[in-house]
């Protein structure tokens, strides 16, 4: 997807979601059948329904983070957190980048574990987004919050898209974290939006939210103006440690509903299945894919927990007759 000069367009969000939460709520609790059919009707209007875009994802600055949210494992303020360690060099990230691009992958995505990036730690990432891009892929970053300038230098360097994700519902989110509020996500993804970078934002589900949180979160997503051109629905991967570790499993077949409903509430925007794909079966992919789904995380590792390796992939696409968009 090419980048779109949306320098004169804000994303906002009122008091009361431009979506009502209410019409989410009806949305998810329709029969299942009727659930699937309106979201692969709807996804066959804006996309093929058997391509699925393939993103490979690498961490680039490792642990050490001072947030709490509590599913993440590189939070320095849990007590199993992985190691802090320095950042890559842009040979090792170009190395990946050429493995993923080999692999099939067509966005490569860097992602560093801080609160926000100081600017001795955005220009070494500036150089790994020119060079990355060089290769022929598009790029992503995920960053933390951006200062303001920041955004507009990462436009310059060729970014394609800024990850960014609400991670849940307004009402849910001090449950999770409290070093930062969600306001501060919709500031730096009106940063990103207003340097004319596409937005990649999404949340995660499974962390002991209700249905009414789950969509409320989709509401807020479906509020952005515009949408978020790629929306990565996670389930929590628990790890040994954080928080969140020994919450009540999501039951798949509502992980499937909650992806129909984000492809109905925003049609043409990419869903991806992210974190806690590994946990799937293969039939909860393909009912996944079935409700609208159209981009993976592909690789086998994402920032820090496991991802389906490559063979299984192209095994399971082969199954089911899809194709890499």
């Amino acid at each position: 997807m090419s980048n779109c000069n949306c320098s004169s367009v804000h994303i906002h969000q009122p008091a009361q979601t431009r979506v009502p939460v209410e019409e989410v709520e009806a949305l998810f609790d329709k029969p299942f059948s009727d659930l699937l059919y309106e979201a692969q009707t709807v996804h066959r209007k804006h996309f093929d329904p058997n391509a699925v875009q393939l993103s490979t994802l690498l961490s680039v600055k490792t642990g050490g983070c001072p947030e709490d949210c509590g599913y993440c494992p590189q939070s320095k303020r849990h007590p199993d957190a992985v190691p802090d360690e320095p950042m890559l060099d842009v040979e090792a990230v170009l190395t990946a980048a050429r493995a993923a691009k080999d692999a099939g992958a067509t966005r490569f995505c860097m992602g560093a574990a801080w609160r926000g990036p100081k600017q001795r730690d955005l220009d070494p990432v500036l150089t790994m987004v020119r060079e990355v891009k060089a290769l022929g892929l598009e790029t992503c970053c995920t960053l933390g919050m951006l200062r303001e300038g920041q955004a507009e230098q990462l436009k310059e360097a060729g970014l394609d898209y800024y990850n960014h994700n609400l991670d849940t519902a307004p009402e849910f989110y001090g449950e999770i974290i409290s070093t930062r509020d969600f306001e501060d996500r919709l500031e730096t993804l009106n940063k990103v939006r207003g340097a004319g970078i596409n937005v990649c934002a999404g949340g995660i589900v499974g962390m002991g939210e209700s249905r009414t949180q789950r969509a409320g979160l989709l509401a807020q997503l479906a509020s952005l103006d515009p949408p978020p051109e790629s929306v990565p629905i996670n389930l929590l991967v628990q790890v040994e440690g954080t928080p969140l570790f020994g919450t009540d499993a999501l039951d798949p077949i509502e992980f499937v509903r909650t992806i129909a409903v984000a492809r109905i509430l925003m049609p043409a925007s990419y869903v991806r299945l992210s974190a806690g794909r590994q946990q799937m079966s293969d039939a909860v992919q393909a009912l996944c894919f079935l409700a609208g789904a159209n981009s993976i995380f592909y690789g086998d590792k994402l920032l820090t927990t496991g991802n389906p390796e490559w063979e299984k992939d192209q095994a399971l696409f082969s199954k089911l007759g899809l194709k890499a968009a």
